[in-house]
């Protein structure tokens, strides 16, 4: 028998259970991970409140990022992937593919081979940080050397991220926190600057970083009414890319700003890499060798071991963590 989790209910991470399910045959182009760590996402956080893209139908599993080994391959599927270790790419529907468990049954089109030089906690920490950063920066920002980059929510995985991918570019990462207590860390991470939304006024301090120019850049997950500041903030013909709405509130469009600053404002996901296996090949790629190289590094906020799931995801939603929380799994 193998141990997965699974909810029959939507809610918080309380509604998680574990079950114990016969072990699942691969189908026809899928393969089966032995799980080894598991990369916690708000993207789960949502679905299982059912407020993400896709409802679940209950009962229901989650998890989209887990490192691990290949342990069988269906139909149609190379045999050579077996015992290979793999991490596996966002994207997928969580209705039908949830990784979270001590196995995981996924298409081999969604397998992410990952550098020798990373664990598998790492391993289970850089797709959906790394390739949603990258979509957003450099395929819809157009990153460029000298750029200014302002990066709210910038202690999550996504946002160290950015960070890094800004400085690959030799652009200016600014981060964006609520609370000064990040902001030592977030320096030592990378950040060229920090301002703290709670205590410092944003668009003073934006103009006083880039010297009156404004962010070209602002890539937010939080959106709500605080996207005023953030386009107040922006340069003229700047790009303001939401990719999240982490404030739950209702976002207004900056008219104003919009039209006076040329300003562009993109809803973006993902998604908008995955989708295209040339993309999503490149923007492999790119990661991968920054990975490899040095470049990048996962930031490791905490590890839980499999059975404080549900802890794992309340130290998840507490905000509490500067980077990726990971499931351990025996």
């Amino acid at each position: 028998m193998s141990k997965i989790i699974r909810f029959h209910q939507l809610g918080g991470p309380e509604v998680l259970r574990f079950e114990e399910v016969e072990p699942q045959q691969p189908g026809k182009g899928e393969v089966r991970i032995r799980v080894q760590a598991a990369g916690l996402n708000r993207a789960e956080s949502v679905y299982m409140r059912g407020r993400y893209f896709e409802q679940p139908q209950l009962p229901s599993r989650l998890g989209y990022e887990v490192a691990g080994v290949v342990e069988a391959v269906g139909k149609g599927v190379d045999a050579g992937w077996i015992g290979k270790p793999v991490s596996t790419v966002p994207g997928f529907s969580q209705n039908r593919y949830g990784t979270l468990g001590e196995e995981a049954v996924v298409p081999v089109t969604v397998l992410g081979e990952y550098p020798a030089n990373l664990t598998p906690v790492q391993a289970a920490a850089i797709w959906m940080q790394y390739l949603t950063a990258y979509g957003a920066l450099v395929l819809v920002g157009h990153i460029k050397a000298g750029d200014f980059v302002s990066i709210p929510a910038a202690s999550s995985s996504v946002g160290l991220a950015a960070i890094q991918i800004v400085r690959d570019h030799g652009a200016t990462a600014i981060a964006v926190t609520r609370s000064a207590a990040k902001r030592e860390e977030l320096l030592a991470l990378g950040a060229h600057h920090v301002i703290v939304s709670e205590t410092e006024d944003y668009p003073a301090r934006i103009k006083e970083i880039t010297g009156g120019k404004g962010a070209r850049i602002t890539f937010d997950p939080v959106a709500g009414p605080g996207i005023e500041q953030l386009a107040e903030g922006a340069a003229n013909g700047g790009h303001l890319i939401e990719y999240g709405a982490l404030s739950g509130k209702p976002t207004p469009f900056p008219v104003m700003a919009a039209m006076t600053k040329g300003l562009s404002v993109h809803g973006y996901t993902m998604l908008q890499v995955t989708h295209s296996r040339a993309v999503a090949a490149k923007a492999k790629k790119y990661v991968f060798d920054r990975l490899a190289d040095g470049r990048f590094v996962p930031k490791i906020a905490r590890t839980f071991p499999f059975a404080q799931t549900i802890e794992a995801y309340q130290y998840l939603e507490s905000n509490q963590q500067v980077g990726k929380v990971v499931i351990t799994v025996p």
